[in-house]
């Protein structure tokens, strides 16, 4: 099977389910940016040690597939003729509640903010923030897309939250490779 099907070459492509829609429709939009997303993590991780926040990473990356997949599933098809769910898996609390757990277990680390924190921190929470400002995108994608189409909230949820965790995880990676952060003080010009 070869990897180029010649199926988009007018600016079209197939939604999971067959629908086919333009390249620059809002829902290819949004699960574009989670793609993006899903990459700028592989990037981040290619520059951290850690084992348990690789590991941490790594199920993001699987979860954010779960949520792409969704994302490329107009709420229509989301079902078979049978009842049953098209997709194997879907986003819930249970991998909210995960994120949040671990950045508060980050956060018990970290000294208390007193300032914004200017992007940077070393290169590995560099990466982290701009892996953040993705996720900020992916999600305003996905709002935009919920304002025409359905999309289930947990999904909106769980890029919102996993924004915080990459903002958080970005300074405990600065903190664990002794990276000073830098602080956006409007007193100090």
């Amino acid at each position: 099977m070869k990897i180029y099907t010649k199926t988009g070459d007018k600016g079209q492509t197939a939604l999971y389910g067959g629908t086919r829609v333009s390249k620059a429709s809002a829902r290819v939009d949004s699960y574009g940016n989670i793609d993006e997303l899903n990459s700028f993590i592989g990037i981040s991780k290619s520059h951290i040690t850690d084992e348990e926040v690789l590991k941490q990473l790594k199920k993001i990356q699987f979860d954010l597939f779960t949520v792409g997949s969704e994302a490329a599933t107009p709420v229509d098809k989301l079902m078979l003729a049978n009842g049953k769910s098209r997709l194997p898996l879907i986003i819930s609390d249970t991998e909210i509640e995960e994120l949040e757990n671990w950045m508060d277990a980050f956060e018990d680390k970290l000294e208390p903010l007193q300032y914004f924190i200017l992007p940077g921190g070393g290169k590995s929470a560099t990466f982290l923030h701009a892996a953040r400002t993705i996720c900020r995108r992916a999600e305003r994608s996905l709002v935009f897309l919920n304002e025409s189409e359905e999309v289930r909230p947990e999904l909106i949820k769980y890029l919102n939250r996993l924004s915080d965790y990459l903002f958080v995880l970005a300074r405990y990676i600065s903190k664990i490779n002794n990276e000073p952060e830098e602080y956006w003080n409007p007193n100090e010009r």
